[in-house]
């Protein structure tokens, strides 16, 4: 038995370059898009391609803290911006720290199944090169339980969060089975990003990766047990897709071929005032990734291509774990058989993931699923894997917080 009650489809997917340091036209001292910029420009991606925008029913905008960095709120708002049909039709913000995006999924494949919509445009957005580093960390210590925890954490709460749990790695199943795992994925996430020209690491022409990724932590200027380039960047962005149901997808004029079906999803949320269970797991995302693949009812070999919340290359090795790819304290040595490249036995975060392509944080999830629906229409151009019959699904695991709100979603191939 299905566990939808009707088909619900994804298409038009559509994102933004991720502007931030590492972008040859990124300069600090110049002036850059606004978040409504980014909103507009994913929404005309988006219906760029289809017919009859008239025909979209509404709006669901991902965005994480824009009240903060950009001084706005009342994102819904501009979504009127996009398209003159827009006006009066209901759009509503999403919020769920870095898994925002995913939440802004959920909410639209909620609205077609309750036959409030046939047509709904989900973007995601963030804009967050707005102030220096320190201070974007404070904002972005909001995913965690500030009122508890952020009087006595590090100036740089998240990585150092992170940091924290790859010390725990370390200790417990070795330095030298988990650094060169971290390195790899590192590797992986910029040599996919060079095949994504709308990647903030697209412009990376570093001839050794791997010694890079390797680079010696600075407790005294960052973090212990990472170094700067084990976190995904600050970056500006948005990413938009359509979900319709079959009858939605005959107003816009998209054909299946041009679709992919949303077949399961699970949104799980863990306490946000109490500390991770096991600082070597992500409980949280193995909880929704396993829901998943039992309301979808298959098995992760099933799957064809995965994306994974990297905003660490620890949280890239704990994911894989948490999506049954790889068994618990392995993630390390199953990315270092290659086994998430582009050509390995899942290839993951195709495009770059958080670490190669950014993290704006509100747009990540969305930004994921448009990436899933790329590899899964055969749409996505240099960084392209073979999705063959018997393994037509793709998956996604979005983050927000320590492993706290997670969504996990799978699509299936539809031609």
């Amino acid at each position: 038995m299905s566990f939808f009650r009707k088909k619900v489809y994804a298409c038009a997917g559509f994102y933004t370059v991720s502007l931030g340091t590492g972008r040859k036209e990124f300069h600090p001292k110049k002036p850059r898009p606004g978040i409504e910029h980014y909103i507009k420009e994913a929404g005309l991606g988006v219906i760029g391609q289809i017919k009859n925008p008239e025909h979209v029913d509404e709006g669901v905008i991902g965005n994480f803290i824009a009240s903060r960095f950009c001084h706005q709120g009342n994102l819904g708002g501009f979504f009127p911006m996009v398209h003159p049909t827009f006006q009066y039709k209901p759009c509503m913000r999403v919020e769920g720290a870095c898994d925002s995006g995913g939440l802004a999924l959920v909410a639209s494949v909620k609205t077609v199944l309750a036959d409030l919509a046939d047509v709904v445009v989900c973007l995601g957005v963030e804009v967050q090169n707005t102030v220096k580093a320190v201070y974007g960390a404070d904002y972005l210590a909001a995913a965690g339980w500030y009122s508890g925890e952020r009087k006595d954490g590090h100036a740089y709460f998240f990585p150092d969060q992170f940091s924290r749990r790859a010390g725990a790695c370390f200790e417990k199943f070795g330095y030298d089975k988990i650094r060169p795992g971290m390195a790899q994925w590192y590797v992986n996430a910029i040599e996919n990003a060079r095949k994504n020209p709308k990647a903030q690491e697209y412009h990376n022409s570093n001839s050794d990766l791997h010694s890079t990724g390797m680079t010696a932590p600075s407790p005294k200027a960052f973090c212990e047990h990472i170094n700067v380039f084990d976190c995904s960047k600050v970056s500006d962005g948005a990413a938009g897709l359509i979900f319709a149901s079959e009858q939605g997808l005959e107003k816009i004029g998209v054909s299946k071929k041009d679709a992919v079906e949303v077949i399961a999803y699970a949104q799980v949320q863990d306490n946000l005032t109490t500390p991770p269970p096991d600082m070597t797991k992500l409980s949280t995302c193995e909880t929704a990734a396993r829901r998943a693949y039992e309301r979808a009812g298959i098995q992760p070999r099933e799957l064809g291509v995965l994306e994974v919340h990297d905003c660490f290359t620890v949280a890239g090795l704990l994911a894989v774990e948490a999506a049954g790819l790889a068994g618990y304290g392995e993630g390390a040595d199953f990315v270092k058989e290659g086994n998430t490249a582009l050509n390995g036995l899942i290839p993951t975060n195709t495009s770059g993931g958080l670490i190669g392509y950014g993290h704006p944080t509100g747009a990540t999830g969305v930004r994921q699923a448009v990436d899933i629906v790329h590899q899964l229409s055969a749409k996505a151009g240099d960084y392209q894997v073979q999705v063959t019959p018997d393994r037509p699904y793709g998956m996604l695991s979005s983050m927000g917080g320590n492993d706290k709100t997670v969504v996990a979603m799978i699509f299936r191939k539809t031609n």
